[in-house]
């Protein structure tokens, strides 16, 4: 195997705070706050990179208007569903009361907006519905369950990550592509939001753009900033192998462990084509930060006792439950080793066809400037790539665990 590095788009907003609070600022000059209003922070469970400077950024620039924020789980049923285990999820972040000096409110309880023309019920967190304002921050990008001209962002982390779980669920009994910008429109019509926080980051998870979108606007900012998002999208640049093999996955990495974006979204969808065409995919690993949750699993063919061991059954049901997605979190046959599910990976491609077998490891499918490929992989390999280290072979310890520390690292 070979290490390849993949050029993209280094563009990000350097002076990231400065830009959102000069936003925010001119936002809040058109709204009319009382001293003391109080103000709900939905924050949800992505690891979007700048979330604890957007956070404090939202907090200072409330308080200089004399607002009293506060921070709310917006994240449907992550967390296990549980008011404790989204509180836990933020700290994981570095969101909590003692970090932030402000109240985190946890409560699955919801309010009923109203309901849809196609019967779907609207809920908004509680306590979000008895502040005097809410904020919603949302990372703009391709959805990994469906498509449609507003996927995930704002109008997404209103009705679905504020509505806790049980507003997730009722947005899931219907078509995501379709309920989603209409609750959005109730709920913008319905409640008392000031703003929304829009983020589109670059290949190396550093934000790429920012808006400030008043609540009227967010349908509009959704559609146009998922162009964007698409286009800066990190994805392996080649449409197809034989093997693919993802070190680790995790809901900090993609709603779906996995992006279906990056693996195939037909996995995901089975209706559509087969692009691009990974015959086999192993999954090695749980990221910590997952906290158990290993919806997407099932996108998977092959993983290891070690993964399957890190699950959280709980979090992973309430997860699929919510979404309605139970082939997501099926378990793929499971291997003692990471070591055994690289040579049933390796004996499948041998046998599954004709030459040598192409061969791609990645650490994740959120961080692809590098990643390993096998020599006959490396051919087809588009000018944007180079090969910066000899064929070598990887690693194993003792257990038989993949060694991760520095595997993708270029060494200068």
């Amino acid at each position: 195997m070979r290490l390849v590095r993949q050029r993209f788009d280094r563009t990000e907003i350097s002076d990231f705070r400065q830009t959102l609070a000069a936003e925010i600022r001119d936002r809040l000059r058109t709204l009319t706050l009382a001293r003391g209003a109080r103000v709900a922070i939905g924050v949800g469970s992505r690891g979007v990179s700048p979330i604890g400077s957007v956070v404090r950024t939202v907090i200072a620039e409330l308080r200089s208007v004399g607002a009293e924020p506060f921070v709310v789980p917006a994240m449907g049923s992550h967390g296990g569903g549980t008011a404790a285990g989204q509180a836990e999820v933020l700290a994981r972040y570095g969101i909590s009361e003692s970090e932030l000096g402000v109240p985190v409110t946890a409560t699955m309880e919801t309010v009923v907006l109203g309901r849809t023309a196609s019967g779907a019920a609207v809920h908004l967190d509680a306590a979000a519905a008895a502040a005097d304002g809410v904020v919603v921050i949302g990372r703009v990008k391709p959805h990994t369950g469906f498509r449609g001209r507003i996927e995930s962002g704002l109008c997404k982390m209103l009705v679905i990550g504020l509505g806790n779980r049980r507003g997730a669920e009722s947005m899931h009994a219907h078509p995501l592509a379709e309920v989603i910008p209409e609750a959005a429109r109730l709920a913008i019509s319905e409640a008392r939001i000031l703003f929304g926080v829009a983020l589109v980051e670059n290949a190396f998870d550093h934000p790429y753009v920012l808006e400030v979108s008043p609540p009227e606007s967010f349908h509009d900012t959704d559609s146009r900033l998922l162009d964007v998002a698409r286009d800066v999208l990190p994805r392996i640049p080649l449409d197809r192998l034989d093997v693919l093999v993802v070190d680790r996955m995790g809901k900090d990495i993609s709603g779906s462990g996995m992006d279906p974006n990056v693996v195939g979204m037909w996995r995901r969808l089975t209706e559509l084509p087969r692009q691009p065409a990974y015959r086999w995919l192993a999954v090695l690993g749980l990221t910590p930060a997952s906290g158990g949750n290993a919806m997407g699993i099932g996108l998977a063919d092959l993983t290891s006792r070690k993964l399957v061991d890190a699950i959280d059954p709980e979090s992973t049901l309430a997860n699929a439950l919510t979404s309605m997605a139970l082939m997501a979190a099926k378990l793929p046959l499971t291997l003692p080793t990471d070591a055994d599910c690289w040579s049933t990976a390796l004996d499948l491609a041998a046998r599954g066809g004709d030459g040598e077998p192409l061969i791609a490891r990645i650490a994740n499918t959120m961080q692809l400037e590098t990643f390993w490929l096998s020599d006959a992989a490396c051919a087809d390999l588009p000018p944007t790539c180079e090969i910066v280290e000899p064929a070598s072979a990887f690693g194993f310890d003792a257990a038989g665990a993949i060694i991760e520390t520095d595997a993708f690292a270029v060494r200068e």
